[in-house]
């Protein structure tokens, strides 16, 4: 009888979030797919100690940079759907790449499911004021209007976020622009700090310290609301862009066959996590917002993510195959 009563009880246990004893003890392993250093990694990190004690079990990162994501992500899709190993999905891997490539080395939607988004990152359209003296994102599109195909925007590259950004800018307001790739990020900014190149579309945590030091002026961003370190800045959706008011993002994605049980224990981790004063500190100051969504909201969003996108490269004739 009593014999019977411990199974009973490890059994019910195994079903309580946080005491799956099938994964306590055993290694996390969460693909970043890009380099250490950016955001992605960042969000990634901010978690890690969090996750490891909540869960009771090792969480550790594997960097797997390359092809704007895809070599990490198909590294995801190919692992055992055990629940150990997890991918950190972003706008790029799961809504700009389905978008512009029409062979990739994984499926977005077939291979994977949603675990939860971890955080969002507002975007802002930043210009240097020493090139292009316009006074307000209202001013801007009067000045395109006015000049069509005499204005350059810089992006990290072709089918970056940047440049759908800019795309949907471009659609949204009916204006015309140059579109001006860089071999990353770093080059793209340098040369609007330098006055090379008028516009740029980032995300804010990355133009902050420009703008802060008025090397660049921001025009609106893309958020809900005003955000408190531009609280003079207004939105898209201000400004009657709703369109184009969607920041980007950051998440946790599985193998596709992975338990729903498995995947909501580590969805309440992480929403468990980011209630902690010390980890929304750290994404804080690199201007990432927590969010911690229910597995079946991800999986929505990566859905209209990826619809979007399309949208945007269709109008822009975006193919990078």
């Amino acid at each position: 009888m009593q014999r019977r009563h411990l199974l009973s009880a490890l059994a019910a246990a195994s079903f309580v979030p946080g005491m799956s004893l099938a994964q306590e003890g055993k290694p996390l392993r969460i693909i970043v797919p890009f380099p250490p250093g950016g955001a992605t990694d960042i969000t990634a990190r901010s978690l890690q100690e969090s996750l490891a004690r909540i869960l009771k079990q090792p969480v550790v990162l594997d960097n797997r940079g390359g092809a704007g994501g895809s070599i990490g992500m198909a590294e995801v899709a190919r692992a055992p759907a055990d629940g150990l190993t997890l991918g950190v999905a972003t706008l790029s891997t799961h809504g700009v790449n389905p978008a512009v490539f029409s062979k990739l080395p994984y499926q977005p939607l077939k291979d994977f499911v949603g675990v939860t988004e971890i955080v969002k990152a507002p975007g802002v359209v930043v210009i240097n004021p020493a090139v292009l003296p316009v006074k307000d994102f209202a001013d801007l599109v009067k000045h395109l209007k006015a000049n069509p195909g005499k204005v350059s925007y810089a992006t990290p590259g072709n089918g970056t976020i940047g440049h759908m950004w800019g795309e949907l800018f471009k659609s949204s307001t009916g204006t015309s622009m140059v579109h001006i790739p860089y071999r990353g990020a770093g080059p793209a900014i340098n040369d609007v700090l330098a006055g090379q190149v008028a516009v740029y579309f980032d995300q804010v945590a990355s133009s902050l310290p420009h703008i802060k030091a008025g090397k660049l002026k921001a025009l609106a961003v893309s958020w809900p609301g005003r955000l408190d370190v531009l609280p003079d800045v207004p939105t898209y959706a201000e400004l009657g862009y709703k369109q184009a008011n969607e920041p980007s993002w950051f998440g946790l994605v599985a193998p596709a066959a992975t338990p729903q049980a498995v995947v909501d224990r580590i969805q309440q981790a992480v929403a468990q996590a980011l209630k902690e004063p010390a980890v929304r500190d750290r994404l804080a100051g690199q201007g990432l917002y927590p969010s911690g969504t229910t597995s079946k909201e991800f999986n929505a969003q990566i859905v209209r993510e990826i619809e979007k996108m399309k949208r945007v490269a269709e109008f822009a004739k975006i193919s990078l195959d």
